[in-house]
């Protein structure tokens, strides 16, 4: 077996169960990835100099096919659902070993990497890959050692990732040829028939999300991150796909910590990882300047297409999938914080596109509403974000991430009431949905707008200013804004028909609670205070 780069000792091969291998590959340099990958014939080069690689059959995650070995030290903790399914320990011993085998004979890239930028929380990981643009997306995405702490390297987590190796459902207990596995005793995750690289992303989130919490106290988040420039006063920004989370937290004025994954201990919060996977529908220069300037060497895009006869790339192009995404390190953002850590929030955002048009552009919650919102995680997915969407569809998705939460969401609730009440946080709705109407009658709320409601809410402005209490939701709207429109702050005044937007809001008011439901049983008192009341005397008033 024949070994190159950089070795760990003695944790190496052997120390991973890498025994019969053709090559392996150690912690390769971006530019020898890229040129494994241009010689495996996995992908091209586009005009920017990024590497453009396909998926194949899965272009997201599969989260049926996403399992959790069901064993005596995890299984009391984990909230079995239909998100997190049970996997036999005997199962997960045999797959193991099957794919350990199937390493025989092959060329395979490793490389080692932290996940967790707060070096008393931080993962030390071990990525072990068939293909070499799998091996350079966790080089982008996961933390980047110093090379001298290489040599020594020891994980406590490895992924094994092996998109060509199909598992047998009758013999292997998986639902399909295609799994994610993750083990929380053995400390591994298994990976086979996808190409789709989010799974490694995701299943270490997944992983963070159980082990931060039970073992350290630490809320572990799916939101995005970012700090003034002088102020250094932290905010993060929670929100589902389409909702602005990514384009509001990359602020030229403000450092971006991350984009996507963090935890909040009780002197910080720090992103746990070291990228950014966006989202490239549509991308344009002009409306995401950063995310475009850092689509270059080094960097991937995934299922995308050129320009017919040239090597640009076609942002608008779907022909592969709606879900073309691009995977590129933080410092390829310009204004990345370094460290990824920031301090304690002072400011926490909750974004929904509401294709309703009844949530206030802007509104401040109390503990209890944060809780609760923070349980339900709504959002509307609107004509065009995905493929067989027509027309808007109520979302619920709980603290904003539930396909990769082991434990019950109220459990991270209470966690961020707890630091919410020590901290002083402020919590805020922002709707960058709908204004004026439902979705086909309104419009879509200005950017410069959520903007403007942003930096006041960051530089205390909104502080000085009267609010006035939504008759359904409870929260507080601001009365004022600078540069905002004093009517688009109330959603009810930018509607011709009161009638009509008591209608709807009382409509989405009542998915909120039947969404809520099933989280009752396990909800306190003070969550339950935080949900909404349809006003149903509204044609009365």
């Amino acid at each position: 077996m024949q070994q190159f780069g950089i070795i760990p000792d003695p944790h190496g091969s052997a120390a991973s169960g890498i025994q019969k291998a053709a090559e392996v590959h150690w912690n390769l340099t971006p530019s020898a990835l890229i040129e494994e990958a241009l010689i495996n014939q996995e992908g091209t080069l586009t005009s920017t100099g990024a590497l453009m690689c396909d998926t194949g059959k899965f272009t997201g995650r599969s989260p049926k096919d996403r399992f959790i070995v069901d064993e005596p030290e995890s299984s009391s903790h984990i909230w079995w659902n239909d998100i997190n399914l049970p996997f036999e320990e005997e199962k997960f011993q045999q797959l193991h070993e099957k794919m350990l085998a199937h390493l025989a004979g092959k060329k395979i890239y490793v490389r080692d990497a932290y996940a967790g930028a707060d070096k008393t929380y931080r993962l030390n990981l071990r990525v072990i890959n068939t293909l070499a643009w799998h091996n350079l997306f966790c080089h982008n995405m996961f933390l980047r050692p110093d090379s001298y702490k290489l040599k020594e390297f020891n994980p406590n987590f490895t992924i094994l990732c092996i998109p060509e190796f199909e598992a047998d459902p009758s013999v292997d207990g998986t639902r399909s040829k295609n799994f994610a596995v993750i083990n929380m005793k053995k400390r591994v995750i298994l990976i086979g028939g996808t190409a789709y690289a989010g799974e490694m992303k995701k299943g270490i989130f997944s992983v963070l999300n159980y082990l931060l919490p039970v073992n350290e106290n630490v809320l572990s988040m799916h939101c995005s991150a970012n700090m003034g420039l002088q102020k250094k006063d932290t905010a993060i920004f929670f929100g589902l796909s389409g909702t602005g989370k990514t384009t509001l937290s990359a602020d030229p004025n403000r450092d971006l910590i991350g984009d996507d994954e963090h935890g909040w201990t009780d002197q910080n919060v720090f992103n746990f990882e070291g990228g950014c996977y966006a989202k490239v529908i549509d991308l344009k220069e002009k409306n995401e300047p950063d995310i475009f300037r850092a689509i270059k060497y080094g960097a991937i895009v995934e299922n995308t297409r050129y320009h017919e006869g040239t090597r640009l790339v076609d942002y608008e192009n779907v022909s592969v999938t709606e879900n073309t995404r691009a995977a590129y390190p933080i410092d390829h953002i310009a204004n990345a914080a370094d460290p990824s850590i920031g301090g304690i929030p002072r400011n926490i955002f909750f974004l929904t596109c509401d294709a309703f048009g009844v949530i206030p552009p802007i509104s401040k919650m109390s503990k209890g509403q944060a809780m609760y919102h923070f349980i339900s995680g709504y959002t509307a997915k609107v004509a065009g974000t995905e493929a067989g969407v027509t027309e808007p569809q109520t979302v619920f998705s709980a603290c904003f991430g539930a396909p990769f939460l082991p434990l019950h969401p109220t459990k991270y609730a209470e966690m961020l009431g707890k630091k919410m009440e020590e901290n002083e946080v402020d919590v805020w709705l922002i709707n960058t949905g709908w204004t004026g109407g439902p979705y086909g009658v309104g419009s879509r709320m200005k950017l410069k707008y959520t903007r403007a409601m942003i930096s006041a809410a960051l530089n205390g402005t909104l502080d000085n200013v009267g609010f006035r209490t939504h008759s359904i939701y409870g929260v507080q709207i601001p009365m004022t804004c600078p540069d905002v429109p004093s009517e688009l702050l109330s959603p009810r005044e930018t509607w011709k028909d009161d009638d009509g937007y008591y209608a709807k809001a009382n409509e989405l008011a009542t998915k909120f609670r039947e969404n809520f439901k099933k989280f009752e049983e396990y909800a306190n008192d003070e969550i339950m205070s935080g949900q909404p009341v349809p006003n149903l005397n509204y044609k009365n008033n």
